[in-house]
């Protein structure tokens, strides 16, 4: 019951990390303008995103532009697309292995020790998916705080930390943490498994024995 719940929590916890990487990949808000100086143009708000950019204006209207190239993105934003994807493609892929592995799923051909290895490998997927996504928000986010404090930086170019960012350390960190969960799970299944087959050694043992002792018995009678 205990190890159900368990899992049942890793996966809502692995479920949240995968919507929220989808989220942060494909949301706007990564780069905002920063209202600073002589920089009190406040009904107007720029966003930078991975894909797209966005000049919203008091709070009424928003133009939002894909970009038109690649290289036209800062060094970070593009790494940056490219980890997001690959982040996104392994939180989905760790998900799915993660629902094929779980105890209530009922595989005709699978064993309980084929579905500790599942587990294992859907704990892996979602560490690792953490890790990628951990990489392009710190990445950005030292770079904007970076160019905030750089003095040789205009202050109509310095950003501020956007909303996406902050979403992107908790979903990284609830991917990690579901991974966590499953490959705990999986270490705990091992020492269950090594447990009772200690167990069924010792009273197969124990029966040899004392069968052993019967037969001299009887010879003894004899």
């Amino acid at each position: 019951m205990v190890a159900s719940a368990l899992q049942i929590v890793g996966l809502l916890l692995g479920g949240a990390g995968m919507v929220g990487t989808f989220a942060v990949t494909a949301m706007p808000q990564w780069r905002v303008s920063a209202f600073i100086e002589n920089n009190i143009i406040v009904f107007e708000t720029i966003w930078e995103g991975l894909w797209m950019h966005c000049i919203r204006q008091a709070n009424i209207r928003m133009q939002c532009k894909v970009y038109d190239s690649v290289l036209a993105l800062p060094l970070d934003l593009q790494a940056s697309r490219g980890l997001m994807c690959v982040g996104s493609v392994l939180s989905l892929l760790a998900f799915v292995v993660a629902v094929i592995g779980m105890k209530c799923t009922r595989c005709a051909q699978s064993s309980c020790q084929d579905k500790g290895y599942v587990i294992l490998t859907a704990g892996l997927l979602f560490i690792l998916s953490g890790a990628v996504e951990l990489i392009p928000v710190c990445w950005v986010a030292n770079t904007i705080i970076s160019d905030f404090y750089n003095p040789l930086v205009n202050a109509a170019q310095k950003r501020e930390l956007g909303e996406a960012l902050y979403l992107g350390w908790v979903a990284a960190l609830c991917l990690i943490a579901a991974g966590a969960i499953f490959c705990s799970f999986f270490r705990c299944c091992e020492k269950t498994r090594s447990y009772g087959y200690s167990a069924a050694t010792h009273s197969s043992t124990h029966s040899q024995h004392k069968k052993t002792e019967s037969l001299y018995s009887k010879s003894q009678y004899v």
